[in-house]
């Protein structure tokens, strides 16, 4: 019988990044299992026996308790672990004792809004998922004032800039003044800077973007670069909404 766990899901566990970016980091030979480097996937290891190194570093085993917090994240900010523009990233605003928290999912670089941050690696895993469809809201300041048929082409679906057509969303109008108007798109997928390639495809470019809500989770009147602790009820109901099975 197979023991012990698999390599992307220990790192992930132990917070040193989304299973998924774990996974690339192994396949790319950055990850040492007992001072030897593991390329292989499918690689279980024994945290009470194996030493896993990363980037030349060893991996601490994961802490028994959970951390994720709701950060508004300002304009100005990636949300990689590594920017080759010497950028501040996101980890900058949140700074826990004892903790290691990365982001769940990105933002762009301008965008701002609601940005969850934890160790917790099963349920980063499982809200980036493509197939939980957690919704996500935004609020999309766009040039010019979109008529009814931009707005029902963006709920049907629009074909990107490379050839993808987007699922249904809902899209509606919240404010219009003379020459701009705000948008609200709630979409089920995360293809990278949809909101903006959306609204660029239909003729009425993103001005400004932020992220209101994702899941059960709103951002509220949490100001710019602050960020709160999730309550346990709201950790419930963001697992459940994941599709993770207690």
């Amino acid at each position: 019988m197979e023991q012990g766990i698999r390599l992307q899901k220990y790192m992930a566990e132990a917070g040193i990044g989304s299973r998924r970016k774990c996974e690339e980091w192994i396949s790319k030979g950055m990850v040492q299992v007992n001072g030897r480097v593991v390329t292989e996937l499918g690689t279980r290891v024994n945290p009470k026996e194996d030493v896993v190194s990363f980037r030349g570093k060893p991996v601490e085993p994961p802490s028994e308790t959970r951390t994720t917090v709701l950060l508004n994240k300002p304009a100005g900010y990636v949300t990689t672990s590594r920017d080759q523009f010497g950028r501040p990233d996101v980890c900058d605003l949140v700074k826990i004792p004892g903790k290691r928290l990365y982001p769940v999912g990105r933002l762009d670089y301008q965008t701002t809004g609601l940005l969850l941050m934890t160790d917790d690696g099963d349920l980063a895993y499982h809200l980036t998922h493509p197939k939980h469809h957690i919704p996500r809201v935004y609020e999309a300041r766009v040039k010019g004032v979109p008529d009814q048929a931009a707005i029902s082409r963006l709920e049907r679906g629009v074909r990107l800039d490379d050839g993808y057509k987007t699922k249904p969303a809902r899209v509606r109008i919240l404010k219009q003044e003379t020459d701009s108007a705000v948008i609200e798109f709630t979409l089920y997928e995360g293809k990278n800077h949809q909101v903006r390639r959306m609204a660029k495809a239909v003729g009425y470019p993103v001005l400004r973007l932020r992220r209101v809500a994702m899941g059960p989770l709103k951002l509220a009147d949490l100001p710019e670069g602050k960020y709160r602790m999730l309550t346990e009820k709201e950790i419930v109901m963001l697992r459940k909404a994941s599709g993770i099975k207690e």
